[in-house]
């Protein structure tokens, strides 16, 4: 009963918040045109700071779409990879693993950000900076996940070298997180909703907060990709997705509260009082503040400092980005 309670009253949300035009006009399908598909596979992670595409829904059927799937899979370059074989229409994801393989010419396209930080690096006492990490362990899902990737560029950045200055530990058994927590590694780099499980058993310090700390900070974290393929075929189906997600993106920065239950009620995650938090700590209303194109730029030159890939910013750009549909987007929900 409470859970169709809690759908009801986000319903009412909704409702309400496209009346006072808190998330902008309603949609202009005629405008748009006829959509060529109405199904839709998302990818589904373990990760609850790409909340918008677990609570869009309602907004994705506003927009004509009848078949909506989530599919399950891992953060960072093996979602990257999902997408590219064609297991996924879109995803959310941290820029840098859908960089790599649009480096090495995988069929995936770039079509706008979502939303800025949310990952958090716990380390030991000790260890206060990234140039701390030489010679240290640092736990991550696994090697092209997220955490690797992101640990890799922020340590090239400094002048490490992140392949032979960082011991790197993943396991299968015991999650990293787990193993920093019970003393076994010396860093730890989380995402929603770890941090907020980390700071409430009290464990370890934060010495990067990417929500808060230059030049991380500056720009997008995730953005949003789909499939070569559904982009060029489905032009105005990848349009009416991109604004649901947008709407989507910001309830979770107007209504926080209402999206918490949301996530829980749909199995997303346990905690509402984790995912409350971490809702109200990610600057999701700033998404109309920050470039998506300089997201690329930026980290494809961090990527090329840690030696994960060769093309250029450009080349990155040209073959994997595609921002017709956000930069239209951008001009019809402005704020």
């Amino acid at each position: 009963m409470k859970m169709i309670q809690d759908r009801r009253r986000f319903l009412t949300t909704l409702t309400a918040a496209g009346a006072t035009g808190l998330i902008g006009p309603p949609s202009s399908n005629a405008q748009d045109g006829r959509l060529e598909t109405t199904s839709i596979r998302i990818a589904k992670i373990a990760g609850i700071c790409i909340a918008p595409q677990y609570v869009a829904d309602e907004l994705l059927r506003a927009e004509g779409f009848t078949d909506i799937r989530y599919v399950a899979t891992n953060a960072g370059v093996e979602a990257a990879l999902s997408l590219a074989r064609g297991d996924l229409d879109f995803t959310a994801n941290f820029a840098p693993p859908l960089i790599i393989p649009i480096d090495a010419g995988e069929p995936i396209t770039i079509v706008g950000g979502e939303h800025i930080g949310c990952f958090e690096l716990f380390a030991k006492e000790g260890i206060r900076s990234i140039a701390d990490l030489k010679g240290k362990t640092v736990g991550v899902q696994g090697l092209g996940s997220s955490q690797h990737v992101f640990v890799s560029t922020m340590a090239a950045h400094v002048g490490l070298d992140p392949a032979r200055d960082i011991y790197w530990v993943t396991s299968s058994s015991i999650k990293p997180m787990e193993l920093f927590a019970e003393g076994k590694i010396d860093a730890f780099l989380g995402f929603p909703p770890e941090p907020q499980e980390l700071r409430a058993r009290n464990i370890g310090r934060v010495i990067v907060n990417s929500v808060s700390d230059r030049p991380w900070s500056r720009y997008f974290c995730c953005v949003l990709a789909g499939h070569r393929d559904y982009v060029r075929r489905h032009p105005i189906a990848t349009k009416r997705f991109l604004r649901a997600i947008i709407k989507a993106t910001d309830l979770c920065g107007t209504q926080p509260e209402q999206v918490a239950q949301r996530l829980v009620a749909g199995g997303f995650t346990p905690r509402y009082d984790h995912a409350l938090q971490a809702l109200k700590e990610i600057p999701y209303a700033k998404w109309r503040e920050y470039d998506a194109e300089d997201t690329l730029r930026f980290y494809s030159l961090r990527l090329r400092e840690a030696g994960m890939i060769k093309a250029t910013p450009n080349k990155i750009l040209t073959d994997g980005a595609d921002w017709r549909f956000w930069n239209e987007l951008k001009r019809e929900l402005k704020s």
